[in-house]
């Protein structure tokens, strides 16, 4: 597969994004504290919540970035064009590397999509996407491996096969999830790998073999995690700006254009863009604003904030923007208060980075509608973790399906009920 310039440069864009996340750990924990922290971060417990900083802020990005390294190289290799989903895909891998993900509890998740890709006589490359974001069930691997207190010569294999056997059942799940929803969140997996989640978990209560969820969630300031968004999202509008074949006005147009978009699965917004680069000024524009909400709020930034925030800025290419992500955030804000619940709070904090992935709902349907959904959002989330036992990093995917399935089947019933009383009108 031959790659243009503006595929070459993305990913000399997204390589210069992870040196700089290494060379920031680096510099401040040191290049052998970082090796060994990385090490250490492999074995360590994966659930909901795990914040792989408090190991060591060095090597939680090392993590981070081989873990999107390696979503990078599938995607090259898989002959995928990298674009908004792939782009998307490997920011969240990146964000999740700080958060759950590790160089090891995802490659047995790749590799059983990749053996469904051969069983049903498919490209690697037609299910790379399904591998990309189903590495949310990572903490199942490690779970297996590490945490049922069985001899590492029994629990390695067993964690290894976990994994394949999760990834070969993505595939089979992906398609039927996103009917339920049609589109209306953008995390499809997050709810696909919830679902999927929820028997690995009933199987290993029923097994007496689940433990309490713990929760890691660094507090201490972190100069390289806090620099690290908004130098991406500098970076990623000069680029889209220097790198754009149009003129400045015309990038301008485009963006605007973008945030009149509804969002939709799938929206990849270099399709509606004119051989432009365009869609990382939007990318760039989504980190920024959440980055200062995450400040506004008072929170510390930490490697789950810092995992929502590089997944806005991913899907900032692939269905989001300032439009139609800002009235879900109202809502969950609006939950927040009404409930009394701090905003600094984990749960609350993640909820309102991560909820946008019902954005589409706000740009089909209104503000009034996302306002609406990240309000029963809130209130999903903080009990969807508990039923897949952790498993599913992407939990606000899962509770954003299930929020989504709600609000599209009663729009659409309404609808069906309007469309039936203009017809008797009419007779």
């Amino acid at each position: 597969m031959k790659y243009d310039r503006q595929e070459r440069q993305r990913y000399l864009l997204i390589t210069l994004f992870l040196v700089i996340a290494v060379t920031l750990g680096f510099a401040e924990q040191g290049i052998t504290e970082s090796i060994s922290s990385f090490l250490t971060i492999q074995v360590m417990p994966a659930r909901l919540i795990q914040d792989y900083s408090t190991f060591g802020v060095g090597g939680a990005l090392l993590n981070a970035s081989l873990v999107a390294l390696m979503g990078l190289l599938l995607t090259r290799f898989s002959s995928v064009t990298l674009a908004g989903p792939t782009i998307a895909a490997v920011f969240t891998m990146f964000g999740f590397g700080l958060f759950g993900k590790s160089v090891l509890n995802i490659v047995w998740i790749i590799l059983g999509v990749f053996i469904a890709s051969r069983l049903a006589g498919k490209s690697f490359g037609s299910y790379s996407l399904i591998a990309l974001f189903g590495t949310a069930l990572g903490p199942l691997v490690t779970y297996v491996m590490f945490d049922l207190g069985l001899p590492y010569a029994v629990s390695l294999p067993l964690g290894a096969l976990s994994g394949i056997a999760a990834g070969f059942l993505l595939p089979a799940l992906a398609g039927q999830m996103l009917s339920l929803h049609q589109g209306y969140s953008l995390y499809n997996m997050g709810f696909t790998c919830g679902f999927l989640g929820l028997f690995a978990a009933s199987i290993l209560k029923a097994s007496k073999a689940m433990d309490p969820i713990e929760v890691f969630w660094n507090t201490d300031p972190s100069t390289a995690l806090t620099l690290i968004i908004p130098i991406f999202s500098l970076l990623s509008i000069l680029y889209g700006f220097l790198f754009s074949p149009h003129s400045f006005r015309k990038i301008i147009g485009e963006v605007i254009g973008i945030q009149n978009q509804t969002g939709r699965l799938p929206s990849d917004f270099f399709d509606i863009v004119e051989n432009s680069e365009s869609p990382w000024v939007n990318m760039g524009l989504l980190g920024f604003a959440g980055f200062a909400i995450v400040i506004a709020t008072g929170s510390i930034i930490n490697g789950p904030i810092i995992a929502g925030l590089a997944t806005l800025m991913g899907f900032g290419l692939f269905g989001k923007s300032l439009r139609n992500s800002y009235p879900i955030i109202v809502g969950v804000v609006g939950a927040a208060l009404l409930f009394g619940k701090p905003l600094t709070s984990p749960g609350v904090i993640l909820a309102i980075l991560f909820s946008t992935t019902l954005a589409p709902i706000a740009g089909q349907f209104g503000i009034i509608i996302g306002i609406i959904s990240g309000f029963i959002h809130l209130t999903m989330v903080e009990a969807t973790g508990l039923w897949h036992g952790g498993f599913d990093l992407y939990n606000n995917g899962f509770a954003g399906g299930l929020t989504a399935t709600l609000v599209i089947t009663i729009i659409h019933w309404y609808q069906t009920i309007s469309i039936k009383e203009d017809f008797i009108d009419e007779t």
